[in-house]
């Protein structure tokens, strides 16, 4: 299990007082507040995050050489047991992937192994990216409940999905852990939010969330996920052209014009985070993408 801090805090303003949980997980700072001065109960409720979140990791992240994902992108087009966990995962990566029109793959993250946007100085060759483009596609994927055939070469990635789906999983242990004792939470996967019945007792008003790019630099959130996606840390400029680290699995090549950043409200992180990331994907027709789906968000150009 991860290192953890737990601190209390003290409202200025009331004598309410909420603990903090920190912890590293996913590549990412996080941590969850918890009203309550419980601190045995604050204890319970770090190890229960922490063990959630490093199950999901180790489950899931294609870093781990012992996951799950491992065994399938290692399997040569030879069938790995999967469990009812893992099938729903590719149901829902199915759902994204025909509603964005193949747009939200998770077969394409082997693209990134040809635009390195952390050090990148030169465009790949087109005929590689068009290579690779043979490896990729989710519908070229067979499963069931019980078993996953991947084709040999290609690979899976829940990077879009797996930190959203986390903050779900302890939302659900935190929420059922935190009825009785009235104690109210956020939870904060390295800005992947989900807030339950929480006001700050500083100004009795709902979380205020730092947003970059935004007019008011912060969102107000009460109940709910919100989670954002945006351009500003990852690309790369040749000839006067930026070029944005999300790419098109169709094409192999950057999105054009996407918006600088994209924040998404729903019940669910997973709903937040991928209808962000899909809008993203969208490129000029973000806009009216979220639009038709009926999704509350803020987007920046």
């Amino acid at each position: 299990m991860s290192n953890y801090s737990l601190e209390l805090k003290d409202s200025q303003k009331s004598s309410h007082s909420y603990y903090q949980i920190r912890f590293n997980a996913m590549a990412s700072p996080c941590e969850v507040l918890i009203k309550t001065q419980d601190k045995e109960l604050s204890n319970i409720l770090a190890k229960l995050t922490i063990s959630e979140v490093n199950r999901i990791e180790c489950k899931y992240s294609r870093y781990n050489a012992d996951s799950l994902l491992a065994k399938i992108n290692t399997s040569n087009g030879n069938p790995v047991d999967i469990d009812i966990e893992t099938y729903q995962l590719f149901n829902y990566a199915k759902e994204l992937f025909n509603l964005s029109e193949g747009l939200f793959d998770i077969t394409s993250g082997i693209l990134g192994k040809l635009w390195n946007f952390q050090n990148q100085t030169s465009i790949p060759d087109n005929s590689i990216i068009k290579d690779t483009l043979s490896f990729i596609g989710f519908d070229r994927i067979q499963y069931t409940e019980k078993s996953i055939s991947l084709p040999k070469g290609m690979q899976i990635d829940f990077g879009g999905i797996g930190k959203e789906y986390a903050v779900d999983q302890v939302a659900k242990i935190l929420n059922n852990r935190c009825k009785e004792s009235s104690s109210n939470f956020l939870i904060n996967l390295g800005g992947d939010l989900f807030a339950k019945d929480y006001k700050s007792e500083i100004d009795n008003s709902p979380w205020k969330i730092g947003l970059e790019n935004s007019k008011s630099g912060y969102i107000n959130l009460l109940n709910g996920a919100v989670a954002t996606s945006g351009t500003s840390q990852r690309s790369f400029t040749q000839n006067g052209k930026v070029y944005s680290h999300l790419l098109n699995p169709k094409t192999g090549w950057p999105i054009e014009n996407p918006p600088k950043s994209v924040t998404c409200f729903a019940e669910t992180c997973v709903l937040a985070g991928t209808f962000s990331s899909l809008a993203m994907l969208q490129g000029v027709n973000a806009e009216s993408f979220l639009k038709s789906e009926e999704i509350e968000h803020i987007l920046v150009r």
